[in-house]
């Protein structure tokens, strides 16, 4: 199992961890809405969840590219930023 995580790159590892992240905390409050069994717990619950999503894809998003620097030109980049934002906005307007 050792061998098999140093394989892996660390990018795509830490990348990854968030979204684990993401997923636990996630099914931790489907199961703290299903526990409470009130609407008005349940939508304050998913409120805070809508917060935490954006704020993983955007790290998620800053750490992959971060590390393609390197290999993608800076209009590319910008181009990929603009993107973002655009995904940002159609989710929050």
């Amino acid at each position: 199992m050792k061998k098999w995580l140093s394989t892996i790159d660390t990018t795509v590892l830490s990348m990854a961890g968030l979204r684990f992240l993401s997923a636990s905390i996630e099914l931790t409050a489907a199961i703290a809405m299903l526990m409470l069994n009130d609407v008005k717990k349940a939508v304050a619950i998913n409120a805070m969840l809508a917060l935490i999503g954006p704020l993983i894809f955007i790290a998620t998003m800053t750490i992959g590219l971060l590390s393609m620097t390197n290999e993608l030109s800076f209009s590319k980049l910008i181009f990929i930023g603009i993107g973002v934002s655009f995904i940002l906005i159609g989710v929050y307007k």
